[in-house]
């Protein structure tokens, strides 16, 4: 079984750490909402955390503190980077945690983390919900963006390939920003995969979204791979060209981030968007496709979409 306990957290006096035998995660109340950390219990966090911001409270200015956050898409300054300064509620419900922030006062939007960590093993399934409470529709896709700790490498699956002339029709899209570098040697752009290498001696950014119908994108680092399963839905349009998983690299970590479709949401209505998170332990770091196949996709076929 999994049991919660309110404790500090480098420097934060409200977290909350939900654990069971295998694995841990520690959810921020006095800013956020944040899963600060989530690693195998008394291991190095799987997430990023930048030691200048923990602690802080308040202020103006956006902070990225590391760990996993809520933001709704696609990109906008003005409505994006609303700061999540302040203190949020914390439920606690039969078999999960609910986070709730305060309705963001410059948008109108409201966000949600419901947290449910299995009673053993290391599965935590996060419902990201978002809700409009302006007096008009508006247009969004809910965005899950975890910040991976350095060194490590993110796995994006390709759709099934094909053959020519048999397959004449396209089958995804693969989205670049205006500083994407395509030949920067932390990509690998593979016949089945796209690979992405964190390297902290490489400052440039680098970035891609990608179409991804199998539904995860994975990052594997220090003998331990994290995978996010979601489902994809069929003819749905999504943020940014249609990409379902992207991922962003700079010096200090990697993001991994799932997107849900675009919806207009009426007054009132909410939308949610579910990761399942598996953390598994002694898998090598790939370097190439073959390295994928024969150490990474086991483990995802094996827990599937469950």
């Amino acid at each position: 079984m999994h049991h919660i306990e309110r404790i500090n957290y480098s420097g934060w006096p409200n977290c909350y750490r939900i654990a069971n035998d295998l694995v841990d995660l520690v959810v921020t109340t006095d800013v956020g909402p944040r899963i600060i950390r989530f690693g195998f219990v008394g291991q190095s966090n799987e997430f990023k955390e930048f030691p200048d911001m923990l602690g802080q409270v308040g202020g103006e200015a956006w902070r990225i503190y590391g760990g996993h956050r809520l933001w709704h898409a696609p990109e906008v300054v003005e409505r994006t980077y609303y700061p999540d300064n302040g203190p949020v509620s914390l439920e606690q419900h039969p078999g999960f945690v609910r986070v709730i922030q305060p309705v963001e006062p410059t948008t109108g939007i409201q966000k949600e983390l419901d947290i449910r960590l299995a009673p053993e093993g290391a599965h935590v399934r996060v419902i990201h919900r978002l809700r409009n409470y302006n007096l008009w529709a508006v247009t969004f896709g809910p965005w899950a963006l975890s910040v991976m700790a350095p060194g490590g490498t993110a796995v994006i699956p390709l759709p099934p390939r094909g053959v020519h002339p048999e397959n004449l029709q396209p089958v995804n899209t693969l989205t670049l920003w205006a500083f994407t570098d395509m030949s920067d040697v932390r990509w690998t752009w593979g016949h089945k995969y796209v690979l992405l290498r964190q390297d902290p001696a490489s400052a440039r950014p680098q970035k891609v979204g990608a179409l991804v119908t199998d539904g995860w994108v994975g990052y594997a680092r220090g003998g331990h791979l994290f995978v996010k399963r979601f489902i994809p839905v069929p003819d749905a349009a999504y943020p940014d060209f249609n990409s379902t998983v992207e991922v962003f690299a700079n010096a200090d970590f990697l993001e991994v981030e799932t997107l849900g479709p675009l919806v207009q949401l009426a007054p009132g209505a909410s939308v949610e968007h579910v990761e399942d998170w598996r953390l598994f332990d002694g898998v090598s770091q790939p370097i190439g496709e073959a390295d994928v196949e024969a150490h990474i996709l086991p483990r995802v076929v094996a827990v599937g979409s469950k």
